[in-house]
Formats: structure tokens, C-alpha cells, sequence
């Protein structure tokens, strides 16, 4: 992810010439960092309640998500007026997480139902993406399609924003890392446990402190080329 963010924001400031919005080079690797992404976050789900995390100390977590989202929407429109992010990855999980919490009790009993849910949600968006082209069902695309409920991912176009990660497909991929997970704690514990040697204490800091690095690695690349670019 930051590899990525750092490349786009070398393309921003000129020192590349790709576009990010619909070469596939770019767009598939975001692709991929996004599910990899939504799914920790469901594996991270069933060792919480694995390990008896209340709704308590949940709603806290929560409650620190949906602020950094509030303040990525913030920073966006001031870097991005036109295209800021009011529904991205941060928006998508506050939603996501509480589905996931409120289906974990469930998939602790049935995982396998968990992961089949989460196909149906996926396969869902793209049915939907096929139904609405329909020339009958223009009227409801339009509607599926504003920005009052383009976050549910029942849309036949993009919404013109820097980041967008909407229900559909993306609560399917949590999903399916949090029946993964509780699937693991049940059945194969020590793979969540394997010791990576030297890697292990940076690797478990920047899980720890997931959050505070995605708030912060950009304004500081960011930050980076400007200063670059006034010395310039």
C-alpha cells in the first residue's frame, strides 16, 4: 500500500506519466492491496472475539475508524476538491465491522455458511452490474447510482472520488477473512502463530499500529515532495 500511494503520489506531483484511474497495471494491484486489506481485517475480527474482546472496547476501536475516516474525507477535499474521498476504505470498513462483529457468533458455528455468504455478496455485485445495463432498469441505475447510495456498489459507473470501497463487493472479502480466521483458531491455531524470525517484531509493530501508519504515510510523502519540490 505505501509503495503503491508513493507511486501515485510521484505520478501527482510529475515525476511519472501513468494513469492510475484505468491502466491495469494500477488498477489490479489496488485491486489486490484492497482485498488483501479487508481481509486481515475480518482475520483480525475472529481473534478479537477469539480472545474475548467486549463490545466495549469494540465501539472504541469503531469509534477511532469512523474518525479517521471523517478526517480522510477532510484532507481529500483539501488536496482533491473535485474528486475527494467520501466513501473509501476507512467509510467501507466503520460499515463492514459491524456487520462482521454482529456474524461472528454465527460463524464460530458455521463457517462454512460465513464464506458462502460472502461469495453470494460478491457474486451479488456483479449480477447487479449485469442487471441494471438493462435499458428498463435505467431509472433504478440512475438512483443506485448518486451518491446517496453509490456506497451499497450497485452501480453501472464510478463515482468520481480517489478512493471507493463500497459494501459490494468488498463486506463479501471481510467476510471471508473472518470465517477464515475463526476457521484457523478452530482447526489450525499454530498457523496463526508461525514465528518469522527477524521479520517478526516489525511485522507485528505495524500490525499494532495499523491505523496511526495509514493516517500518517501519506501526508508524509506527501509532505516529502513538496519540500522536494520547494527546494526545487
Amino acid at each position: 500500500m505505501t509503495v503503491f500511494h508513493f507511486c501515485f503520489d510521484l505520478n501527482h506531483f510529475g515525476y511519472l506519466k501513468q494513469d492510475f484511474y484505468a491502466d491495469p497495471f494500477w488498477t489490479r494491484q489496488r485491486t489486490v492491496i484492497v482485498s488483501l486489506f479487508l481481509f486481515a481485517a475480518g482475520l483480525g475480527q475472529a481473534i478479537a472475539v477469539q480472545q474475548g474482546q467486549g463490545w466495549p472496547r469494540f465501539w472504541r476501536r469503531w469509534a477511532q475508524v469512523a474518525g479517521c475516516a471523517l478526517l480522510v474525507t477532510a484532507g481529500s477535499y483539501w488536496m482533491f476538491p473535485r474528486s475527494y474521498i467520501y466513501f473509501g476504505v476507512l467509510h467501507g470498513m466503520a460499515l463492514m465491522l459491524i456487520a462482521s462483529r454482529a456474524l461472528a457468533g454465527w460463524g464460530e458455528r458455521h463457517a462454512a455458511w460465513l464464506w458462502g455468504l460472502g461469495s453470494l455478496l460478491i457474486a451479488l455485485k456483479f449480477i447487479a452490474a449485469y442487471v441494471l445495463t438493462r435499458p428498463e432498469m435505467a431509472g433504478l441505475a440512475d438512483v443506485l447510482n448518486s451518491r446517496a447510495l453509490n456506497w451499497l456498489g450497485l452501480i453501472t459507473r464510478k463515482p468520481v472520488t480517489e478512493d471507493y470501497v463500497p459494501l459490494l463487493p468488498w463486506l463479501g472479502v471481510m467476510l471471508w477473512g473472518l470465517a477464515t480466521g475463526q476457521w484457523l483458531l478452530r482447526r489450525r491455531p499454530g498457523w496463526l502463530a508461525i514465528d518469522l524470525g527477524p521479520a517478526s517484531p516489525p511485522l507485528a509493530w505495524l500490525g499494532r499500529w495499523s491505523l496511526s501508519w495509514y493516517m500518517l504515510h501519506q501526508p508524509v510523502l506527501m509532505g516529502a515532495l513538496m519540500a522536494v519540490a520547494a527546494l526545487k
